[in-house]
């Protein structure tokens, strides 16, 4: 079989080669070695438990509270902007079930997703799916976080001119990036703290928003009818685009011993994505039923003590720091996964380089990062469908993936199917993206939309298609395990 090691390692000339001893790279201190290459089960280590810091440290963030407050600001009620949160935070439970397949295999989900789009097929899928929507969201995350670094600096007395703009970009940029360099073993080890520090910086916001909330608020004109149906169908597609955003979680379980149990790896994924995102998602609609959250942070101080403003700020810059660092680490191996022969270390600074050269020219030379957040929210035309191929794949096969076999590119293994492609994936992911497509309402009302009177069903329509889709073409076809 064909290397497909970007990290060169000791004694791994072969994907099946038996393993040679390695220096240990599963201490925080140390650069990760490996990258898209499969992780040898002597050095498979941890428990599923730990997966809970790694993703409430990700959803404990600003982004959180701007869409639970624009849920109210869409024109909810409270109650239904609440029942909305919990809704779409229920979509972590396909993350959870996607992570499951990084014990198995040993692998990211970058390489797992061969078994469904063939070799070749899986380079463009990484490239669009896995590294342009990573590297956009990477931007606006950066972007947001400089926004209340800003505010920061200038509580400090010091004026945000356009060299200090720059130079608070660089380095909240160069803050993420070392954890993403460092990779897997640093984001184990930082996670919890900053779970716990988030976490105490948030109950302080929630005690000043509980004091404050109106808990019978409904707005002067309530919703009715066709129009209520539209926005509860748009705020759900809101809420989830977060976790359908992680189509890449078994990047984080891929150490775990492939002992691992199913339901554990599932359930602290799940716990992890959805206890912290409904709850800040929650603290948004709560604050803006008293103000106005079209400025969180202005609203917010206005609801908590003025010593606890620096530190919200504080808290709102390291929880995106930590968002941001799993993205630029996915980002990382979809590069390599791409066919880009580079070092894991290496193509996350890549990524990050673009993700600093979007967010500079969005805030200091154009609305560049607006258009891109609208691009955005279209994201979930496509990253539902992907979401469903894999998670499709997952259940047809038992989740029964040969790691080893995986690494093969070479034409005429397990995964080359047609010229490289596997036409089942390829058809079901673009029947689901089209027929998503065609019930989208944000840029554009597609037609099915139209009809329904600006419903938007573009994320169970997707999700739907593209499984029911996979499911008929692969009836019987899929590879079974060769070891």
């Amino acid at each position: 079989m064909a290397s497909t090691i970007p990290d060169p390692q000791p004694g791994t000339g072969t994907a099946r080669e038996t393993p040679q001893p390695q220096p240990p790279s599963g201490r925080a201190g140390r650069v990760e070695a490996h990258g898209i290459d499969h992780i040898p089960d002597h050095e498979r280590h941890g428990r599923p438990r730990q997966l809970f810091s790694v993703w409430a440290a990700a959803n404990v963030n600003y982004l959180s509270l701007v869409t639970g407050g624009a849920l109210i600001l869409m024109g909810l009620t409270l109650w239904q902007a609440l029942a909305v949160i919990v809704t779409g935070n229920l979509f972590w439970l396909l993350t959870g079930l996607l992570s499951i397949s990084g014990p198995t295999a040993g692998a990211p989900s970058e390489v797992i997703t061969r078994a469904m789009y063939g070799v070749r097929g899986n380079r463009v899928n990484n490239a669009v799916v896995g590294w342009l929507i990573s590297v956009c969201y990477f931007a606006l995350n950066l972007a947001a976080a400089a926004t209340a670094a800003f505010a920061l600096v200038e509580m400090a007395g010091i004026t945000a001119n356009t060299g200090v703009k720059v130079a608070v970009v660089m380095v909240v940029a160069a803050l993420t990036l070392a954890i993403g360099v460092y990779g897997h073993a640093m984001i184990m080890k930082l996670y919890l703290p900053i779970t716990l520090a988030l976490t105490a910086a948030f109950a302080v916001v929630a005690v000043g928003v509980f004091r404050h909330t109106d808990f019978s608020y409904v707005p002067a004109e309530p919703l009715t009818g066709t129009d209520l149906w539209a926005v509860l169908a748009a705020g759900v597609t809101l809420i989830a685009s977060a976790p359908l955003s992680y189509t890449t979680s078994a990047d984080f379980s891929r150490y775990l011993p492939r002992t691992a149990p199913a339901r554990s790896v599932v359930g602290w994924t799940f716990l992890g994505g959805f206890l912290p995102g409904a709850a800040v998602c929650s603290l948004g609609a709560l604050a803006a039923t008293v103000v106005d959250m079209t400025d969180p942070q202005a609203g917010l101080r206005q609801l908590l003590p003025d010593w606890f403003g620096p530190l919200l700020l504080l808290a709102l810059v390291l929880g995106t720091i930590a968002i941001n660092a799993l993205t630029a680490y996915s980002a990382g191996l979809a590069l390599q996964a791409v066919g880009i022969r580079i070092r894991r270390s290496l193509s996350v600074l890549a990524d990050g380089t673009a993700a600093v050269a979007l967010t500079l020219y969005g805030l200091l030379a154009s609305d560049f990062l607006d258009t891109v957040s609208n691009v955005l929210q279209l994201t979930v035309v496509l990253l539902g469908p992907a979401l469903a191929v894999y998670a499709t794949d997952i259940v047809l096969r038992r989740n029964r993936y040969d790691g080893p076999a995986l690494m093969d590119e070479t034409p005429g293994g397990p995964f080359w199917y047609t010229a490289g492609v596997n036409p089942a994936g390829a058809l079901a992911l673009a029947g689901g993206v089209t027929v998503s497509a065609l019930c989208v309402n944000t840029l554009y009302t597609g037609p099915i939309a139209r009809a329904l009177g600006g419903v938007d069903l573009a994320l169970p329509a997707g999700l739907v298609t593209a499984a029911l889709l996979y499911t008929l073409l692969t009836r019987g076809k899929l590879r079974a395990p060769t070891a």
